[in-house]
């Protein structure tokens, strides 16, 4: 090889170095939002889905009222009590009218005891002012009645889409959040005066708390704990006490991420998605003040409800689950720290829509999925 040539293929190796270094530079820490095409199916003989009631009517969120209840909404507007031991269902009355338009409906359902009361929290959407909005509300559950129903929360503004209303439900720390959806009125994601793509925080009777971080600021809404979020519809509590959503994203991008107090997620600024058909969405994936999910699904996984697992009824690690619903699997990613590591997808195989998952009192997962079931995750062999 000549000197000549020599010296233009050594610089043009070094550009290349350089351009790949410019390039790395401009991109998030790829530890902060793992690598989404590094995933294993596993083996669909290791574990079974059992069914533990059937005939649902589009599920959407549960909560365990005791070790062998546990409560179901139907999008249609049903609140149901299932007996774990048996699979009957019973309807609870006195469940708020909700409005089944598109996405919406009766959505989470929310468990919290107290000495001798349980409360019920719901979150749900609404028709009014020319539109449609989610609201959660909560009353106190008197054998199969909910009683003295008070509303506690009415995202604002109303709009005349029926989708992206959010609605997951948590207590922690003594303080009531929800998630309220971007209702596909993405630019007011970044808006603090209206609730479009946040999650809120409240004390669980509804008053605002008084160190939410834009409760001085003028105009903002003063429920707003974290913004910038598109559809989150997972949230749950890690062990360590930090909180988890997941979200949507358009077309890939969905994501995992936890909240800090006044944070901006992004959207539609900063995203891993890109619009349906093609296109690029804001100004890319990262940008200075913004947060970096922990991590993101190239393509889409429509990500649900999550939970956090820590027990011994199955060879895992701790990790957190994560319900699919496009690619039809319960997704669960480990935990390592305060972050994420290996991904498995478990039951693609059964071409079920998981919508939501919990770990019960008995230590099982349970799942809704297909549309129509409550299942237990169960070793294979068990039975």
């Amino acid at each position: 090889m000549s000197k000549s040539i020599a010296t233009i293929t050594c610089l043009t190796v070094m550009l290349l170095a350089l351009l790949a270094s410019c390039a790395s530079s401009e991109q998030p820490d790829s530890e902060a939002a793992g690598d989404p095409s590094d995933f294993q199916v596993v083996d669909a003989t290791a574990l079974t889905l059992q069914p533990v009631t059937e005939d649902l009517q589009d599920p959407w969120g549960m909560d365990f009222l005791s070790s062998d209840q546990l409560l179901v909404t139907e999008q249609g507007g049903r609140l149901l009590l299932v007996d774990l031991a048996n699979g009957s269902q019973q309807e609870i009355s006195g469940v708020p009218a909700s409005e089944r338009a598109g996405q919406g409906g009766l959505l989470d359902v929310l468990v919290e005891h107290s000495e001798d009361t349980v409360m019920v929290y719901l979150s749900y959407s609404i028709a009014g002012d020319g539109g449609y909005t989610t609201r959660v509300a909560r009353g106190r559950l008197q054998g199969t009645t909910l009683v003295d129903l008070e509303v506690l929360f009415t995202a604002q503004p109303f709009y005349d889409t029926k989708r992206h209303f959010g609605s997951r439900l948590l207590i922690a720390d003594g303080y009531l959040y929800a998630t309220v959806g971007d209702r596909a009125q993405r630019k007011f994601a970044q808006d603090l005066t209206t609730h479009n793509g946040t999650v809120i925080r409240l004390h669980p009777d509804g008053r605002v708390p008084a160190g939410n971080p834009f409760v001085d600021r003028s105009g903002a809404r003063p429920e707003i704990w974290t913004y910038g979020h598109r559809n989150p519809q997972g949230m749950a509590r890690h062990p360590d006490g930090s909180i988890w959503v997941s979200e949507h994203g358009p077309q890939g991008g969905d994501e995992l991420n936890r909240l800090q107090a006044g944070a901006n997620y992004g959207w539609p600024i900063i995203t891993y998605g890109e619009e349906y058909g093609g296109g690029k969405i804001g100004e890319g994936s990262a940008r200075a003040g913004m947060q970096q999910p922990l991590k993101y699904y190239l393509p889409s996984i429509a990500t649900a409800g999550i939970d956090f697992y820590q027990g011994d009824r199955y060879n895992w690690d701790p990790s957190v689950l994560v319900a699919g619903l496009r690619f039809t699997h319960l997704n669960r990613v480990t935990l390592e720290g305060a972050g994420v590591g290996a991904e498995y997808r478990h039951f693609g195989e059964r071409k079920l829509r998981f919508r939501d998952v919990q770990v019960g009192p008995d230590g099982y997962v349970y799942v809704l999925a297909g549309g129509d079931t409550l299942y237990r995750v169960e070793p294979s062999g068990s039975h």
